[in-house]
């Protein structure tokens, strides 16, 4: 929890996809939009877009940013947390940790929130950082 006694979580762009995609774990992600400060790395925000247009080429998507602002927000990437992504790299090598899902965990890290997540093989690596499974 916060100062303010309000807690925090960092969202994994599979979390942040299992609730707009209404899939396993998106009353999870919603119930944490609403009672916790979320916030998301730039680079799960680039993810996020990133499938969104997968699923609909062409399509505009200026309806999710909007939502998405509305309900948390998104942290630049800068050099430190470059660092902190390829530090983690050895810890996470095994599990198959993206880029994406490393600048999560360094975000959550220099934070001091819990990272949620949709993807179980986070459940697998040892960090100082709290991993919550939302499904």
């Amino acid at each position: 929890m916060s100062e303010s006694g309000v807690s925090g979580a960092v969202l994994d762009a599979s979390a942040l996809l299992a609730l707009l995609n209404d899939e396993d774990g998106a009353g999870e992600v919603e119930r944490a939009l609403g009672e916790s400060i979320c916030v998301m790395s730039a680079v799960n925000w680039a993810e996020v877009l990133s499938k969104l247009s997968d699923l609909s080429p062409g399509a505009e998507q200026t309806s999710v940013p909007r939502l998405v602002t509305d309900l948390l927000s998104v942290e630049a990437f800068g050099p430190e947390d470059a660092a902190e992504v390829a530090g983690l790299r050895a810890a996470t090598r095994s599990a198959g940790l993206s880029l994406g899902d490393r600048a999560c965990l360094a975000l959550a890290d220099r934070l001091g929130w819990p990272a949620w997540t949709a993807d179980r093989a986070w459940k697998e690596i040892e960090t100082d950082v709290t991993v919550h499974l939302v499904r």
